[in-house]
């Protein structure tokens, strides 16, 4: 599916309001109403794309009895690789069937690999996904170095308690100083950089933006937005909440049906119940993704359900 062309952009990132957080979460749930086979079957093939690292390894380990410090540095170096080199695209070409279907486009579930093709933007993609990484991963390593410098001491201690089986509350180590500090400045940097990752990705993704253009449309609207991003953080946390505590008690049935027959029978009913939570999630997150992009930077055409409502002045 090729990127249509024809979209006016607009490169002025767009300041919502805190009412923009909900519809966002409202978005990424109906997501699918439009056209459910491109979206779901679209999201199942996602899934099993990002499974593949875990089936290699497991393949790896108990198949091939690979178990050596060598091993497990190259299956790391590969589900690295994997999510860097493969991963980008194909998210870059599920948001296309998204937008596609929200916009009332024929697609198809099998587009989201056409980012693979010659002039799909593919480099682009990885190229955004490489340079986010590391500056994700050096702001989170500031924030741990200068704030706590004694929590990664502090952890390697917890492990080894556990390690010895005689973890308990009152045999764990103290919490080192600056450990508030550094969780709420990670939960504060980690809001901030999903906005900016999901503006900037759906410029390099859904339009003709070069990597530079689209970090910076993606930090300035993520500041732009910071408080909408809060209230989609509430309402997320709550949603997960919900469907994790539903799935739980319908699992905890099930498992308990399935016993009556045979234990290996849990495990069967139970398998098809976590699929589908985690192809719901994906088709949530991804959803709220998109709109998140479609409100801050998305042109007017990509908007025309009525993206402008919550508009404020920037």
């Amino acid at each position: 599916m090729a990127i249509d062309r024809t979209k006016g952009w607009d490169m002025q990132m767009r300041a919502m309001g805190p009412g923009a957080g909900w519809r966002w979460m409202m978005q990424g749930i109906n997501l699918g109403r439009n056209n459910p086979k491109a979206i779901f079957g679209g999201a199942a093939l996602l899934l099993l794309v990002a499974l593949v690292p875990t089936f290699v390894q497991l393949v790896a380990q108990l198949g091939l009895k690979m178990t050596s410090m060598t091993a497990m540095l190259g299956l790391a170096g590969f589900s690295l690789l994997f999510s860097l080199l493969v991963m980008p695209p194909v998210l870059g070409g599920y948001l296309r069937v998204i937008d596609a279907s929200e916009n009332g486009r024929a697609t198809r579930s099998t587009a989201i690999f056409d980012t693979f093709k010659a002039g799909q933007g593919a480099p682009r993609m990885i190229a955004l996904a490489v340079v986010m990484a590391v500056i994700a991963i050096a702001v989170f390593g500031a924030i741990f170095a200068i704030f706590g410098p004694g929590i990664f001491s502090w952890y390697m201690q917890v492990l080894s308690s556990q390690a010895a089986g005689g973890a308990t509350p009152a045999t764990l180590p103290e919490l080192p100083a600056g450990f508030g500090t550094v969780v709420g400045l990670s939960i504060l940097f980690g809001l901030f950089f999903q906005g900016a990752y999901a503006v900037a990705f759906g410029q390099v993704a859904l339009t003709e933006r070069g990597v530079g253009g689209a970090m910076s449309d993606g930090f300035v609207g993520a500041l732009k937005n910071l408080l909408p991003l809060l209230v989609l953080l509430v309402i997320w946390l709550v949603f997960a909440l919900i469907l994790v505590l539903v799935v739980g008690l319908l699992v905890a049935l099930l498992g308990v049906i399935g016993a009556l027959v045979h234990p290996a029978m849990a495990v069967v009913l139970a398998a098809p119940v976590y699929l589908a939570f985690i192809l719901i999630l994906y088709v949530v997150i991804f959803g709220v993704m998109y709109h998140v992009w479609r409100d801050v930077a998305g042109g007017e055409s990509a908007r025309s359900d009525g993206g402008n409502n919550n508009v404020v002045a920037a």
